[in-house]
């Protein structure tokens, strides 16, 4: 394509690696809506599902029409080829990063039957190793985050159990075979509102998504933070034109009120961030769980 020629000049691919209905497949259709309308071609999302959002992330990569895009979760360019360094991309050389498009934050969960607050991390201290924790596999956000919190709180040893998705963790927690797990705000509040889980704290501080929740550094958690958090990328081979077109286009929707309302009413905080503070967020995220990821020993099997 020469350098001066408009961009898009077809349609455009938007791949995605979970299901439809996902979290991050819903948030790709509302993006898909408003970015088809600026630039004046239809964007299909594409679900390429499995490995975690992996085997779309690697889709990406590898594009050369110069009308792929991605939308991938934070595992996908944080902590996934420190888990598996076999992946066949590189995070860091592979993407051009676009824009973080939301973030939000996770609630530590747990039954009803056990304390609150301050209360829970003590016991959770004196119970240490006897209670389990919950996630949706080893490497995933939740599963990090639970060892980076037990790594904040001395005495907290838990013992990690993977489950295939949120509902088993969900049920799980209901029949009382696990104390506790770190979940979207999302998928969980029905839960929480209905009183069949209760929230412990959040993992960031105080947000309007769920502002009845007080944050886990309240409660004595000093230096934590973790978020989940999904990006459009596209391969590093993009070209200069559709860069420009994309920045430009991302930031006029991020403008709309109405569009930011629209994913604050699915759980997310909307950002609309700049190439340079995705990659910033990336490389920062990526140290944190790198360390974690390293005392531990986790790796993929």
């Amino acid at each position: 394509m020469p350098p001066s020629a408009p961009w898009p000049t077809k349609s455009v691919r938007l791949i995605v690696g979970f299901p439809g209905g996902s979290s991050p497949d819903i948030m790709a259709r509302a993006l898909a809506e408003p970015l088809s309308k600026a630039l004046g071609q239809v964007v299909l999302v594409d679900n390429r599902v499995g490995a975690s959002g992996n085997i779309a992330a690697d889709a990406v990569s590898k594009a050369m029409d110069d009308h792929t895009l991605g939308l991938l979760i934070n595992g996908n360019l944080t902590s996934a080829k420190m888990l598996d360094p076999k992946l066949p991309f590189d995070p860091a050389r592979d993407f051009h990063f676009v824009s973080l498009l939301a973030t939000a934050p996770l609630l530590l969960v747990a039954p009803v039957n056990l304390p609150d607050g301050l209360e829970f991390i003590q016991a959770s201290k004196r119970n240490a190793s006897q209670w389990n924790y919950a996630s949706v596999g080893v490497g995933s956000v939740a599963h990090l985050g639970l060892e980076l919190l037990k790594s904040k709180v001395p005495g907290m040893e838990a013992v990690h159990v993977p489950y295939p998705g949120n509902p088993q963790v969900i049920t799980a927690m209901l029949s009382g075979q696990i104390q506790m797990a770190l979940m979207a705000p999302s998928v969980v509040m029905a839960q929480i509102k209905a009183g069949k889980l209760k929230a412990i704290g959040l993992t960031s501080q105080r947000t309007s998504l769920v502002p009845e929740v007080a944050s886990l550094s309240e409660f004595g958690v000093k230096d934590y933070k973790l978020e989940v958090w999904n990006a459009l990328v596209a391969p590093s081979n993009l070209s200069a034109m559709a860069k420009q077109k994309l920045a430009q286009e991302i930031a006029q929707i991020y403008a709309q009120e109405e569009f930011r309302q629209k994913l604050f009413a699915l759980g997310w905080q909307p950002v609309g961030s700049n190439s340079e503070q995705l990659r910033l967020r990336v490389a920062d995220e990526s140290l944190q769980l790198g360390q974690i990821i390293q005392q531990r020993q986790i790796r993929l099997d």
